[in-house]
């Protein structure tokens, strides 16, 4: 590689004609969609994954593969002509199908849809974020599994990316932080083409990006010609030999090269280009051939199947020595790529909320969850923590925790002041493979993480998201740091659970679910303040499992009301059940620390929890409307529906009605 005659002119054309052409048919085909990305990074393409890219067509989930990821997702139809020109379970009937219902080519690449797809992007700068945390997980499972002689871990992270996702704020707390970490193996490529859906970017995108990268410790590209196959190849080779820091090749292109009349206008960006505009195109690109026709001699060229099946093969076979050499890695490590957990979890699970329960500690739930990490931990090493800049406050550091640095692996990241970066970073971790991540910062601000919150449930992924100070029960913060509406909203977002423990116990058995849930991501919210242990004999800790149950029966077992309650409150809704009975109310106290669980309940169980006929109070700091599913409009909600106040918590619990003289009256209003 490095001269011109390594990328014979005639053949090259075909090649990135070929992605061009079916990037054009695709779009007008479906009559909506991106052709101008795909036109313009064709030859970046080329380059990367037929010179470069190791990845096996045959299986996607070859554990060294190179992770590619299309970070400027609406130019989706790159990445499919990609994966169906190499080789993947993409046909051409899919690529015909583009942004049809349920095709493998959705309108922005989705994970678990379409084979060869490593992250679900599109929402802009995820994708690059999402690539930072693979490439951190490549390097600290290279730290812990690799031997010498035997580098089982060893694979790039390459990405592609445009003036979008350089402008979202979220690509630079994780750039930031790829460079302070020394992220070597991180390869992107800038497609700096200058336009965006509004037009020519320098009325609002006048950034000096090479300088800007530079000063986060990255090495940089400039000036690359992203049409020239020579100098994108020397480029790459450059980015390879920098091995302390990731490199950024900033890639000069023409959006849409190859539409004679549109070509590096905004116009191009998301919009089919056109009958008449595709026909001129077609001799402008030398392309010959009708609508979905690619010929054989162009498959041939594209196809990465037996070279891929080679690679992943003398991959296999040293890891067979390696087996041989080190057998107790060998068989972690392929226990951790399967997503499986240690054998004697279960057992371990147990005996941990034994030993918590039968020490029945009255502490805030933050610690409650410090104390539950370190119990697990110790039999989870796949378990990857992090904080952003508040591991004092969120006690998400345990004994065994080990800062990862520049020159050192680990297994806690000191995200510093990035929530969103952190969350972001958190998918690529557990994305990659091989790890558990768990990252956190105070309830309030989820609200700068939330799209990453949402991306880690659509992608239906492992990932534990740790809110603290959970309420107004922080106290002098003020409104500014008190969440109010945070925990229902996250509620509200499809198949995330969100945990809102009352105790020690609650809090324990809150992070065992949360590791074993394979298919989708879990918010644990915890307490600033501390909370009263509740008393529960063993069937009753089984049914925390269940998101919802009986904490306490009435008095007579025939409750004339059911005091539902999460986190904080359910001390209060125990009082409240005492006040009441000296009256001769008889209430059921129900803890529900995860109604998205609850919900998933058969009928019959949760009918059993929540009688039909019964009228029912919810009692949670937060906003009441979320609560009216399960107190329909003839039960009450003791709640708080405006901003919170700076003041000491007592005060503010008892100015805003968390209290039992507040409970009971309501309680009474309803009978």
């Amino acid at each position: 590689m490095g001269t011109f005659k390594d990328f014979d002119a005639p053949v090259f054309r075909d090649l990135t004609s070929a992605i061009r052409a079916l990037a054009m048919d695709a779009v007008q085909k479906a009559n909506s969609g991106h052709p101008g990305m795909p036109m313009g990074m064709a030859e970046i393409a080329e380059v990367l994954w037929i010179h470069h890219l190791r990845h096996n067509p045959g299986n996607p989930q070859w554990a060294d593969r190179d992770r590619f990821i299309l970070s400027n997702g609406h130019g989706s139809m790159l990445i499919y002509a990609l994966l169906h020109l190499t080789g993947y379970d993409l046909p051409m009937e899919e690529i015909k199908k583009f942004r049809q219902f349920h095709s493998k080519t959705p309108g922005h690449p989705e994970y678990g849809y379409t084979p060869g797809v490593e992250t679900t992007t599109g929402p802009l700068g995820q994708g690059i974020t999402n690539a930072v945390g693979m490439a951190l997980a490549e390097k600290v499972l290279a730290a812990e599994f690799n031997r010498p002689g035997y580098n089982i871990v060893d694979h790039y992270t390459y990405v592609f990316l445009g003036d979008g996702c350089m402008m979202e704020g979220v690509s630079h707390e994780a750039c930031s932080l790829a460079g302070t970490l020394g992220l070597g193996k991180l390869i992107c490529f800038y497609d700096d083409n200058g336009i965006s859906i509004d037009g020519h970017v320098e009325g609002w995108f006048t950034d000096d990006t090479p300088k800007r990268f530079e000063s986060y410790g990255w090495h940089v590209v400039p000036n690359v010609n992203g049409h020239d196959p020579v100098a994108i190849e020397a480029a790459i080779e450059a980015a390879k030999k920098v091995n302390d820091k990731p490199t950024m090749i900033c890639c000069k292109t023409v959006i849409g090269l190859g539409s004679p009349n549109m070509a590096n206008t905004h116009s191009v960006h998301g919009a089919a280009l056109g009958d008449a505009e595709i026909a001129a195109a077609r001799p402008h690109i030398g392309w010959h051939h009708p609508p979905f026709e690619i010929p054989q001699e162009v498959y041939s060229a594209w196809d990465a199947r037996a070279k891929g099946q080679r690679l992943e093969t003398e991959w296999n076979e040293k890891f067979a020595e390696y087996a041989v050499k080190y057998p107790a890695e060998a068989a972690e490590f392929n226990r951790r790529m399967a997503g499986e957990l240690p054998a004697n979890w279960q057992s371990h699970v147990e005996s941990v909320v034994n030993q918590i329960n039968a020490k029945a500690e009255t502490i805030a739930s933050r610690k409650a969850s410090q104390n539950a990490i370190e119990a697990l931990a110790p039999v989870l090493p796949e378990l990857i923590g992090g904080s952003a800049d508040l591991a004092g406050s969120n006690l998400t550091l345990w004994s065994g925790s080990k800062g990862i640095s520049k020159n050192n692996g680990g297994n806690y990241v000191y995200y510093g002041v990035r929530e969103f970066g952190m969350s972001a970073m958190m998918n690529g971790l557990s994305l990659h493979g091989g790890l558990i991540p768990y990252g956190a910062t105070f309830l309030m601000f989820s609200e700068y993480a939330r799209n990453a919150l949402r991306m880690a449930a659509l992608m239906k992924i492992r990932n534990i998201f740790v809110f603290t100070h959970d309420s107004i029960g922080l106290g002098e913060d003020g409104p500014t740091h008190q969440p109010v509406e945070q925990t229902a909203t996250l509620r509200y977002i499809p198949n995330m659970d969100v945990w809102r423990p009352c105790d020690t116990v609650e809090s324990t058995v809150s992070w065992a679910r949360a590791i074993e849930r394979k298919n989708g991501p879990s918010t644990l919210i915890f307490s600033r303040q501390n909370l009263p242990f509740q008393k529960r004999d063993a069937a009753t800790i089984k049914l925390i499992d269940k998101g919802g149950y009986i904490l306490s029966e009435a008095g007579n077992g025939k409750p004339q009301a059911v005091l539902i309650a999460t986190g904080s409150e359910v001390g209060l809704a125990m009082s409240a059940q005492k006040a009441l009975a000296d009256e001769g109310i008889h209430v059921r106290v129900v803890s529900m620390p995860c109604t998205n669980v609850f919900d998933r309940q058969e009928s019959s169980y949760k009918d059993g929890v929540l009688p039909k006929g019964v009228k029912r109070v919810a009692i949670e700091a937060g906003v009441t409307d979320f609560w009216r599913k399960y107190v329909g409009l003839d039960g009450a909600v003791v709640g708080i529906d405006t901003f919170g106040e700076s003041a000491p918590a007592d005060v503010l619990f008892k100015h805003f009605g968390f209290t039992v003289e507040n409970v009971v009256k309501t309680v009474k209003s309803i009978l």
